[in-house]
């Protein structure tokens, strides 16, 4: 799993145009909006469609959604128990 969360840092630094971090910076169990990495509605939707590009996994429920990208971990996690392989 902690090369999948690697993989995710970079992907999301990528997708979000975020050069002035790394993922190192990125803490694993940090929330990603809010105080976290201070992510928006915007930013929401470019890891949607990450998650379903990168990975094939659809999110449907916008509940779901929010403890789907509550951090790296959550986002790792899930993609781990719904992606088709």
């Amino acid at each position: 799993m902690e090369d999948l969360i690697l993989k995710l840092k970079k992907e999301i630094i990528n997708v979000l145009n975020r050069e002035d971090i790394t993922p190192e910076d990125i803490d694993t169990e940090a929330p990603l909006f809010g105080d976290g990495l201070g992510l928006d509605s915007i930013d929401a939707l470019e890891l949607i469609v990450l998650l379903e590009e990168n990975y094939g996994v659809k999110i449907e429920d916008p509940k779901e959604g929010r403890k789907i990208f509550n951090s790296v971990k959550t986002m790792a996690e899930y993609i781990q128990k719904h992606q088709k392989n």
